[in-house]
C-alpha cells in the first residue's frame, strides 16, 4: 500500500509539472466573478457572453461548425463558452491569487494581459462575418464591454 501512495505521489507531482511545462490554463469566468461581480454581471449582459450560442444560430446565414469557436469560445471549444474575461485578458491559473491581483506589475507579469486594439483584431478581421471594430469607440458600448473597475487603467490601455 505505502508504494502504491508513494508511486500515486509521484504521478500527481509529473503531471504538475507537465501542466506547468505547459503555461497558463484558464479557469473559466466564474473565478474571476468572485473579485469582480460587478464586471462579470455587466459582462454576462454582452454580446460576448453570449458569443457561442449566437454562433448555433447561424448568425449571418453561416452555418454553425467547431471552427466558429476559435472567436465564439474562449479556449476554441465549449468547456468556457462565450468570449470570457480570459479570452480577452489572457489564461488566469498563474494571476489569478488575490495576493498576485492586487498588484498590476506583479500580475501582468503572471499573464494578465491589457486589452488593446491588437486584442480586437484578434477575432474581429473584417473579413467574411467578423464586422471590424475600433475598441476606442467601444469602450462605453455596454452591449460590447463590461463595466470597467478602473477608469483611469481602462483609458490608460486606450492610450488615452
Amino acid at each position: 500500500m505505502k508504494k502504491f501512495i508513494i508511486a500515486t505521489g509521484i504521478v500527481a507531482v509529473a503531471l504538475a509539472g507537465v501542466a506547468l511545462a505547459d503555461g497558463p490554463t484558464y479557469v473559466g469566468a466564474q473565478k474571476c466573478k468572485m473579485c469582480h461581480k460587478v464586471q462579470y454581471n455587466s459582462w454576462m449582459e454582452t454580446h460576448h457572453a453570449k458569443a457561442t450560442e449566437i454562433a448555433k444560430k447561424g448568425a449571418e446565414g453561416r452555418p454553425y461548425d467547431a471552427s466558429c469557436l476559435k472567436c465564439h469560445a474562449t479556449n476554441a471549444d465549449e468547456n468556457l463558452p462565450g468570449v470570457q474575461c480570459e479570452a480577452c485578458h489572457g489564461p488566469g491559473s498563474a494571476y489569478k491569487k488575490m495576493s498576485v491581483m492586487r498588484d498590476l506589475e506583479k500580475a501582468k507579469a503572471n499573464g494578465l494581459k491589457d486589452v488593446t486594439q491588437a486584442t480586437c483584431d484578434g477575432c474581429h478581421t473584417g473579413d467574411d462575418h467578423s464586422h471590424k471594430v475600433v475598441f476606442a469607440e467601444k469602450v462605453n458600448d455596454k452591449a460590447a464591454l463590461h463595466e470597467f473597475k478602473n477608469e483611469e487603467l481602462a483609458k490608460k490601455m486606450m492610450g488615452q
